[in-house]
């Protein structure tokens, strides 16, 4: 008996919820136009999912089947309950808009003519209805938190934008764009829409209240774009020019680009370097998230606990700012994003480049730092998953620093895994002579030691994100080979994605404004890194190892495989490679076999001496052991397949990567 046959007997049974699933089952396994109307009539008639019955109407409705039955359905069911809400929302936006100076046509269309209709789908989003086309369009949320292009590629005239029905791109704008009057010049926001009828449509879901109170946006209609940009001084006796220039104001600093060090050496230095005094950002160096954190709390408590302006400025006397110590001491509700926002307008590394004249207001760049990254691995047994756990993400994700802007860009350098693990080694093992060397000044010196870092780099999936995720939503991955090697094709793409214009700044590599040269570090855009092996740091099955459970990222990023050569790999084939860690197992050795060389066993006040094996000796065996064996208990898991969720359950999806301007390219791709 199929799947609907059962679902028609249950409901004729009045086991409503057994049919329901019975019903469910039947739409994804496949029906006929009638049989998939039965089962989504069904599923909303008995008080099932009725995002499952709406998005079957929709799609019959498109098909041009029922479409006599279905529309009155969907209008009874999901329109008409929110039409006053609809109407209520559309009229005040007419009456707000009737008044506002800059928009030049008031013929507002009656509600029930608009060529939109928008059937609320959940909590967040509409599907619209185009009657005159018969036909329902694509789900939108209008507060979904994306800027989805690049408004400010070029500042040399002021923003002119089409067609922006995102109320959350809207408030972007408003907020980003700088009043005419502090930039001492003409800088209205100019949206064009060309169709008027659309735009009253989407005058149901908008809210245009708060962005019309200081008169910043100049509305241009269909062949008004002819007006753009108009002379305010001629047309309104407004002189911009004789109004002085004013200083960025703490809240006018509200979009955030983070830049994630979520991984160990995948060029992220490189990153900074090339965004380093870009005149639309404040830029610091890589920064350990402890000492942000640190920084912040410190000021917090400075200017809170200041008993007046006066003695507020005497707190802050390095900022050598009055005014800046005055706004930040009469800020209302002030919060730690606006103390990071102080922060970094008064330090002169990060303002290196400002344009202070700028017609946007600057975004603060930052890549906090962790000196360690340990990455967990789990099961979710219900889902038949690995579970990833990444505290040094979750602490960014509840950190008041980042949540307290409102406007988030997310980009993740990622480097060839076996040639960023075969760095790490490196660095993890030079750290450890270093300390060795320190330790002969002075004894107490804590000892820095080579961890198991080819189990970290397959558990760190930092590449992958929850969809829903508020600081993944605007994110992409970006390949440091192609900085490197496109560096002007892959920054023009990146800036867009950032929503900023590409610079002469970002055509070189700086600190604060000046040349920068690590040692060991390649200089500047040269590739040399791309190509390092760091033979010495990992060897062959080790890469395998590496290559094989991260297939998946290699794919999907572009990378080909160097020592995976396709074979399947079992338990036993896995031991095997495990076996092969003689390398980096070597540089663990060496030395956790000089913190185990501290231990001592003492009676009394003699200390014990051995003869053959120490306990010393044992300890590091054992360590070597529980190494091996967490191995391949994390390996188990992931051979039952790479499917990966959240803490919380959610599947995790590879974050998109970023397509350097093809027309830019000046060589191949990275392969």
């Amino acid at each position: 008996m199929e799947a609907i046959d059962i679902a028609r007997r249950l409901a004729g049974l009045g086991s409503a919820e057994e049919a329901q699933n019975a019903y469910k089952l039947a739409l994804h396994q496949g029906l006929d136009p009638a049989g998939e109307l039965e089962a989504a009539a069904y599923i909303l008639q008995s008080g099932g999912d009725y995002q499952i019955s709406y998005t079957h109407f929709c799609r019959l409705y498109n098909q041009g089947c029922f479409q006599e039955q279905i529309l009155p359905v969907m209008i009874g069911a999901f329109y008409e309950p929110n039409a006053q809400e609809l109407r209520s929302r559309y009229q005040r936006n007419c009456k707000l808009l009737k008044k506002y100076p800059y928009l030049f046509r008031r013929d507002f269309l009656p509600f029930d003519e608009l060529p939109v209709w928008f059937f609320p789908y959940d909590g967040d989003g509409y599907v619209p209805f185009y009657p005159d086309q018969k036909r329902f369009g694509d789900y939108i949320n209008f507060k979904n938190p994306v800027v989805s292009r690049n408004f400010f590629r070029d500042l040399e005239n002021p923003i002119l934008a089409d067609d922006v029905y995102s109320q959350y791109e809207l408030e972007y704008l408003h907020d980003n764009v700088r009043r005419s009057e502090d930039v001492g010049r003409e800088n209205h926001l100019y949206l064009h829409y060309a169709d008027w009828a659309v735009f009253c449509a989407h005058l149901q879901c908008l809210d245009f209240h708060r962005l019309l109170k200081d008169e910043k946006i100049v509305f241009l209609i269909g062949g008004e774009i002819e007006r753009y940009p108009i002379d305010f001084k001629a047309e309104y006796g407004v002189d911009y020019s004789r109004c002085p220039l004013k200083p960025v104001g703490i809240r006018e600093v509200s979009r955030l680009i983070w830049h994630t060090q979520l991984s160990y050496h995948n060029g992220g230095d490189f990153f900074n370097e090339v965004f380093d005094a870009h005149p639309n950002l404040l830029v610091l160096p890589s920064i350990l998230m402890e000492a942000i954190e640190k920084d912040v709390a410190d000021y917090e408590n400075r200017i809170n606990s200041a008993q007046s302006l006066r003695h507020a400025q005497e707190l802050f006397a390095e900022w050598q700012n009055p005014r800046r110590i005055e706004e930040l001491y009469r800020l209302k509700g002030r919060t730690a994003k606006d103390i990071m926002a102080a922060v970094y307008l008064e330090n002169s590394t990060a303002t290196a480049g400002l344009d202070r004249a700028s017609r946007i207001a600057p975004a603060v760049f930052v890549q906090p730092h962790f000196t360690k990254m340990p990455a967990g691995l789990g099961v979710n047994t219900e889902k038949g998953c690995a579970v990833l756990n990444m505290p040094s993400y979750e602490e960014i994700k509840n950190s008041p620093l980042f949540t307290g802007f409102p406007y988030i860009k997310t980009f993740s350098p990622m480097r060839r895994f076996t040639t960023s693990h075969g760095a790490s080694v490196r660095f993890m093992y030079q750290s450890a002579l270093q300390a060795e060397r320190k330790e002969r000044e002075n004894p107490t010196a804590p000892k820095t030691i080579v961890n198991d870092a080819i189990s970290e780099r397959i558990f760190n999936r930092s590449f992958m994100a929850d969809p829903e995720d508020r600081l993944f939503k605007d994110s992409v991955v970006v390949r440091f080979e192609d900085g490197k090697l496109n560096p002007k094709a892959t920054f023009t793409a990146l800036a867009a994605f950032l929503d900023l214009p590409y610079t002469q700044s970002m055509t070189e590599c700086t600190e604060g404004g000046k040349e920068v040269y690590v040692p060991g570090n390649a200089k500047g855009f040269d590739p040399e890194t791309v190509y390092r092996t760091y033979d010495e740091f990992v060897n062959d099955d080790e890469r395998y190892f590496i290559e094989y459970f991260l297939r998946d990222a290699y794919e999907y990023y572009g990378y080909d495989f160097h020592y995976y050569d396709g074979a399947p790999v079992d338990e036993e084939r896995a031991k095997e490679l495990i076996h092969g860690f003689t390398t980096l197992d070597g540089y663990i050795r060496e030395t956790w076999s000089k913190v185990f060389a501290l231990v001592e066993a003492t009676i009394g006040d003699q200390t014990l001496e051995w003869k053959g094996k120490s306990p010393r000796d044992e300890m590091l065996e054992n360590y070597m052991k529980a190494c091996e064996e967490n191995r391949l208990k994390n390996t188990r898991i992931l051979l039952n397949g790479l499917r990966f969720v959240s803490k919380t359950g959610q599947p995790l999806r590879m974050i998109r990567k970023l397509e350097p301007d093809p027309a830019l390219l000046e060589q191949p791709l990275y392969h």
